[in-house]
């Protein structure tokens, strides 16, 4: 007895012949040989197919045209020396087919990447009477390819003995539709055709690249501009639609197709491909250019979302389905990615109690019609009304299709497709699923390995930020970061709040040099620097020269631009440093905004001896303070200085008493290819300012005496006379230790808020105060910092420019504003 599938694989090489004999009988040249090609990943089940001819000039096969995934994937290259071992070079040489493992290629120097399975290669001879073409075609199915599969290649290779297309032979010219264009100059070749498409004669064409783009919509213009670059070109075969102005009626789709052919040996890369009507080719799009127009969709594909949708896209209207779901395999449960249509109303109800989380509220062994379909990892069609769990058939009342995704020796995934009313799978859509199965399960493997990384980049990032903002004394900041959405790399833009003794806040925002973990590693140092450089009591000009110094001695090969601004919270002013980086904008309470460009200094990092000037900045009640990264205001279409105008028009039109929308809503015009910082500050002072009285305590034998006679008509002023005593004692003790144990120029700082006061003596030692553990009866000293714990509510020591600082802390529970008193018998 004959199985399902040996009899679906049976008529496969009857099939081949039959479209092969079309497709050979179509005088299009260049659109036969890519259909040709597309043959193989329909009835061989290859992942890529090529077509390699000889180069009349030089000694080497190059690359005329391909379909699936790109040949980057597998290490192939786009030319082969015809004296070299690889594949395809020894298929033309013997002409004889070459088939080719795992093992066998783990030796070929050819072979530069391979994925985690392994894969299979074959190269077959093509046009034999001419000795000019090979075929090379890949599978990752385990096994490699069969017996079937090597007969379908063998037709197949007989059917590319069509003469090559002259646009895709290096030297030749554009053949009909066809076009070149030469990367280092702009200058393209084009027959009257394409010109008839844009609605240009021969006679008002210069030959420039930028005459044609001058006629496309300005809308699909990145799009076309970003084909035609040779670093997006480089990773294989690129497809697109775009619009072009007519001078009357609606623009024109047209449809490009390009390839690039590297250049080398003084001759320059080249753009070869063609451009044609979009409109004439719609009415004849086969289910083989679905599966190419997929492939070419899910190549670019970079997250797990992005795949989801390219499935969606290339298969719900094709197929004219009512719903599509998608979902990855993690153990024994599906995990869904997508669901098309979104709304929950269109799906079984089992699946609204766990929407968009597990599938559905079971395991997959649970349900066993699905892993039946999973274990055999072959597609399986139900009709209308059969006999399935409700949770599948629900999907599908008129037929359900479901895909397991195989990727390697591992299923990826499975994709479900349902029609509500009654439908017939031809066979057409039985090999569009099979060969869309296979295409989505390797890309979603990649997706998901990218997305993996992915969240690795981002939580090194967020590692590196600060988690939490500080509560401020009478302001409130916020804070938003946005990585890059190209790419994995890491982005260097930080911001940090730091808050400083008397009251002071400084504020940073920074930037290191380009996108990689070596610029994320420099935005921890730099950041851990300034905020070290801060506490110890420097100036912003001191605290950023300090950390240029520290970034030069780093000897790395990247700089950093930062702006640092130090705020007197008690005053409302504010000193600030730029070094390369982007001023402050502040919106005043009416509305108004600012921009504060004064002179600035260099990046950090340039040069060790540079300057950075401070510059003042005076806040009222109601003022927002805004710092950000270039990432906002810089785009390809904009300058800083248009991007700085729009970031504080859109300061202005914010509403400051609710600063976190303010942020997010700046953030809607990010451009998101180059990473964002941003940070907000709404200064609105203090409603208690502390009461301050300093005193420089002079080196004389009465030196603490008058320290107590000051302490003493501080409190009396403040009206906390009552508990002088205890202040008294920790006053004695605290000056006495930096009278004692060090050198220098000591200062006794009283601070009064409510009812806390503050107790600090700053002297020039570094040296951090150590407190006995144990003190014997006989001992005359070392008592003093048991005695300042033991009336302090909290004391401790911080470092400050040039020394450090010891402080105390106590409560007086009573305020009571006297101006009388008697002074203390050891202050008279």
């Amino acid at each position: 007895m004959v199985s399902a599938g040996a009899e679906g694989r049976g008529v496969r090489v009857p099939r081949a012949e039959i479209a092969l004999k079309a497709l050979t009988a179509d005088p299009d040249t260049a659109e036969r040989l890519r259909r040709v090609l597309e043959q193989v990943l329909v009835f061989t089940g290859a992942t890529f197919a090529g077509v390699y001819t000889r180069a009349d000039e030089h000694d080497l096969l190059r690359l005329v045209e391909a379909a699936g995934v790109p040949r980057t994937l597998y290490g192939l290259r786009d030319g082969y020396p015809l004296t070299g071992r690889s594949a395809a070079a020894d298929a033309h040489r013997t002409r004889q087919p070459v088939w080719r493992g795992p093992e066998d290629l783990a030796e070929d120097p050819d072979a530069r990447r391979t994925p985690a399975g392994g894969f299979w290669l074959a190269a077959l001879p093509a046009d034999r009477d001419r000795d000019g073409s090979c075929l090379v075609a890949v599978t990752e199915r385990p096994g490699g390819f069969d017996t079937e599969d090597r007969v379908c290649l063998e037709l197949i290779a007989d059917a590319v003995s069509c003469p090559v297309p002259p646009d895709r032979v290096e030297g030749g010219e554009p053949g009909p539709g066809g076009f070149v264009l030469a990367m280092d100059t702009g200058h393209v070749e084009v027959g009257d055709d394409i010109l008839d498409l844009f609605g240009l004669g021969p006679d008002d064409f210069d030959g420039k690249v930028e005459t044609l783009l001058g006629y496309t919509v300005p809308e699909d213009l990145p799009a076309l501009m970003s084909v035609t670059e040779a670093d997006h070109m480089s990773i294989g075969e690129r497809e697109l639609e775009f619009r072009v102005l007519q001078p009357t009626g609606p623009p024109r789709w047209l449809r490009l197709r390009g390839r690039l052919q590297p250049g080398g040996e003084g001759r320059p890369a080249r753009l070869v491909g063609t451009v044609a009507d979009a409109s004439t080719l719609r009415s004849d799009v086969t289910d083989v250019a679905r599966v190419q127009r997929l492939a070419a969709a899910l190549a670019t594909a970079g997250t797990v979302r992005d795949v989801s949708q390219a499935v969606v896209t290339a298969l719900r209207v094709p197929l004219r389905a009512d719903r599509i779901a998608l979902a990855e395999l993690e153990g024994d449960r599906l995990v869904v990615t997508v669901l098309d249509p979104p709304d929950p109303e269109s799906w079984p109800e089992l699946w609204r109690l766990e929407w968009r989380t597990e599938w559905p509220d079971a395991p997959v062994r649970a349900m066993p019609s699905l892993a039946a379909a999973l274990d055999e990892g072959r597609a399986r069609i139900w009709p209308a009304d059969a006999d399935l769990e409700p949770a599948l058939s629900e999907v599908g009342p008129g037929g359900l299709a479901v895909l397991p995704l195989p990727a390697g020796n591992r299923m990826a995934g499975a994709c479900l497709i349902g029609w509500d009313t009654p439908h017939e799978f031809g066979p057409d859509e039985r090999a569009l699923l099979t060969a869309s199965a296979g295409l989505t399960g390797q890309a979603l493997m990649r997706a998901r390995a990218f997305d993996a990384e992915h969240e690795l980049v981002g939580m090194l990032q967020r590692q590196l930020l600060p988690r939490r903002l500080p509560r401020l004394p009478g302001a409130e900041a916020v804070a938003r970061y946005l990585p890059t959405t190209a790419g994995l790399e890491v982005g260097g833009d930080w911001y940090d709040v730091i808050p400083l003794p008397d009251n002071h806040v400084a504020l940073v925002i920074g930037d290191v040099q380009g996108h990689s973990a070596a610029a994320a590693t420099l935005m921890g140092q730099m950041r851990t620097a300034l905020r070290a450089y801060a506490a110890e009591g420097h100036p912003p000009d001191v605290v950023v020269a300090h950390a240029n110094r520290l970034l030069v001695d780093l000897e790395t090969d990247l700089f950093v631009t930062c702006c640092y601004v130090d705020i007197d919270m008690e005053e409302g002013s504010a000193w600030y440093v730029r070094a390369g980086h982007l001023p402050p904008v502040l919106r005043h309470p009416d509305g108004r905004t600012e921009i504060a460009e004064v002179e600035g200094g260099l990046p950090l990092g340039v040069e060790r001896q540079a300057d950075f000037p401070m510059s003042p900045l005076r806040l009222q009640p109601g003022t927002v303070l805004a710092l950000t990264t270039d990432g906002l205001v810089e785009s390809v279409g904009s300058d800083i200085d248009t991007g700085m105008a729009r970031f504080a028009a859109d300061l202005a039109a914010g509403d400051p008493a609710h600063l976190g929308l303010v942020a997010d809503a700046l953030l809607g015009s990010a451009q998101r290819s180059d990473d964002v910082a941003l940070l907000l500050m709404r200064y609105d002072g203090m409603a208690v300012r502390p009461l301050r009285e300093s005193w420089t305590v002079w080196r004389v034998p009465e030196a603490v005496r008058h320290a107590r006679r000051f302490t003493r008509r501080t409190l009396r002023a403040w009206g906390g006379a009552d508990q002088v005593d205890a202040v008294l004692l920790i006053v004695s003790e605290l000056v006495t230790n930096a009278m004692v144990h060090t050198d220098g120029r000591v200062r006794l700082d009283l601070t009064l808020v409510g009812d806390r006061l503050r107790i600090a003596v700053a002297d020039s030692s570094p040296r951090t105060p150590v407190k006995p553990t144990s003190i014997g009866w006989e001992a005359t000293g070392g008592r003093g910092l048991l005695l300042v714990e033991a009336m302090s509510a909290v004391w401790g020591t911080l470092p400050v420019s040039g020394g450090k600082q010891v402080w105390s802390e106590i409560v007086l529970d009573q305020l009571t504003r006297s101006s009388g008193g008697t002074p203390a018998e050891g202050d008279r």
